[in-house]
């Protein structure tokens, strides 16, 4: 977007090679896959219309993609992704064809007209074949080729990471997102097709009346991998949420067979926008309705169309991944998924190294949730009891410029726990609340990295935070709190940690409660030695040292 123009030059004409990032597995296809390439940078997204035709019996998918944009300056190459099997088969402007010529996923199409800075223009690429199927969706994603228990197709598409460039011809960059889109989804009369946004009609197939075409649209910015299409004998209901910006339309899709658990299940989706709402500020996307719909995999936080297979039933598929009993009180996809409505789809990392502004601040949801209805003790247990799955086996920021998938779980409940800390720095509810609420307001439908936020947050904060995100985001080492008592004095350090590392701590020596400024030299406190414990709420490890 024009806003990081002057950051995006810089990013696109720095060096990309594998050995800047310090990995020899990358490849030019990386590259060409994570980096702004020039071929990217000289045109802004504006509106894509999506016209798309599936074929269930055959796994096949055929249709054209409407490419418009806005000239940020002259240029004539255009880059558009598009992965195999699937073939990018024309390409034209203004009705003249356009030659293409191929690079692996990348396709990079000659323009034969001038391209004048401020001017909006179009291309139209046609494209078809059998797409990737899915292999464990939604994490190795694709199309997911299933039937429903009745025998009629139900299929779907996910491809976060893989790229939206798996199943449609795209500018598969996370950092321009489109400003708003239509999908027009072809399919046999006896199914129902969901997508993002709100349904604008569906019209029959003059040709062939065993097909018809459900159409979408989308007034809101949203990212490519947020695009979806469902497939399947669906019904449908509806309902009003009286939310912070007024009527909020919520639309909830599920097969003709589960219909009656889904009713009872989907209920979670009034609770958890209440606490949403409250924790991060209005739904962003009020204009295109909030869209619950049953897939035949787990779920994604695809944007105004949620995706959903868990089962109806609350956890993760029934478990608990706290092990606190508090993970059981909500329906895990619901919650989690929606958050990403927050972080993710409002505020969306520009860059695969910084997934964990999406997965982080969402898996942290999960925690406000519980507190909104169990109460602060609850949250705090919850996210606390996350932490037997990290890993610390590599730094939450990945590689940038390569399509970084190569990310841990530590994104998740490292990013989580992460935040659970902070707040308990910031020590102040009202502030910290605020904060989350103004990450949407100042990031509101738009792409942003680690450093923006980190920087962002300080300066809310009024705190010095360079040595805390360094130590939780680039290293993999737990900060530890040594002690001793000698003579009536407590000293105290950081261990274990980047140099400079001087977070506070919050500790409790007998009946006195203390708040500590260690740094990575002893300091002392003179106070009778009794008992000391710590805050459980930093995630920090604690080591007597005599």
């Amino acid at each position: 977007m024009p806003r990081y123009l002057i950051l995006l030059i810089v990013l696109a004409f720095s060096p990309t090679l594998a050995a800047q990032h310090g990995n020899s597995s990358y490849t030019r296809q990386d590259s060409l896959r994570g980096t702004i390439t020039p071929e990217r940078i000289w045109w802004d997204l504006t509106y894509y219309d999506l016209d798309v035709a599936v074929f269930p019996d055959e796994k096949r998918i055929s249709g054209t993609n409407v490419i418009q944009y806005e000239v940020l300056k002259p240029a004539e190459v255009l880059q558009v992704d598009l992965q195999p099997p699937l073939v990018l088969e024309s390409a034209s402007q203004d009705g003249e064809a356009l030659e293409i010529v191929k690079e692996g996923n990348a396709h990079f199409i000659h323009l034969k007209k001038p391209q004048e800075p401020g001017a909006v223009e179009e291309v139209i690429v046609t494209y078809g074949g059998q797409p990737r199927e899915a292999i464990r969706a939604p994490w190795d994603g694709g199309f997911s080729w299933s039937k429903d228990d009745n025998g009629d197709h139900f299929v779907a598409t996910s491809c976060q990471g893989l790229g939206a460039s798996v199943w449609w011809p795209c500018k598969d960059h996370m950092y321009d997102e489109v400003d708003s889109m239509r999908i027009s989804v072809d399919i046999p009369t006896n199914l129902n097709a969901v997508c993002n946004g709100r349904l604008e009609g569906i019209t029959q197939a003059l040709s062939n009346q065993d097909r018809h075409t459900y159409h979408w649209k989308v007034v809101n910015p949203i990212n490519n991998y947020g695009v979806n299409v469902n497939i399947g004998n669906y019904v449908s209901w509806e309902e009003v949420y009286e939310g912070e910006k007024g009527p909020l339309d919520v639309y909830y899709w599920a097969l003709a067979q589960d219909e009656e658990r889904a009713r009872k299940q989907y209920q979670e989706v009034p609770r958890m926008l209440a606490a949403f709402e409250h924790w991060f500020g209005p739904y962003p996307f009020y204009e295109d309705g909030y869209k619950l719909v049953q897939v035949p995999y787990l779920g994604m936080e695809h944007q105004s169309s949620i995706t959903y297979g868990n089962q109806f039933q609350n956890g993760y598929l029934g478990r608990d991944l706290s092990q606190t009993g508090w993970g059981l009180k909500s329906d895990f996809i619901i919650v989690h998924e929606s958050g990403h409505e927050w972080f993710a789809n409002n505020l969306t990392h520009e860059d695969m190294a910084d997934m964990w502004l999406h997965e982080g601040f969402t898996n942290y949801s999960e925690s406000l949730f519980l507190e909104y209805f169990y109460g602060t003790d609850a949250g705090r247990e919850y996210v606390r009891g996350t932490r037997a799955l990290i890993q610390n086996d590599r730094p939450m920021i990945g590689n940038y410029h390569v399509n970084d998938q190569n990310y841990s779980g530590d994104v998740y409940y490292k990013g989580g726990n992460l935040l659970n800390t902070l707040r308990s720095v910031v020590a102040d509810d009202e502030q910290w609340r605020g904060v989350l609420r103004s990450l949407g307001e100042t990031f509101y439908h738009q792409t942003t990295n680690t450093a923006e936020v980190e920087a962002y947050m300080a300066e809310y904060l009024d705190l010095d935070l360079t040595a805390f995100f360094e130590q939780y985001l680039r290293d993999t080492r737990i900060p530890t709190l040594e002690y001793y008592f000698l003579d009536d004095v407590l000293y105290y350090r950081w261990s274990n940690t980047i140099q400079g590392f001087d977070m506070p701590v919050d500790i409790t020596i007998g009946e006195a409660e203390l708040r500590l400024y260690p740094t990575n030299r002893w300091k002392p406190h003179p106070i009778t030695e009794a008992p000391l414990q710590v805050d459980p709420n930093y995630y920090i490890s604690v080591f007597k040292n005599r």
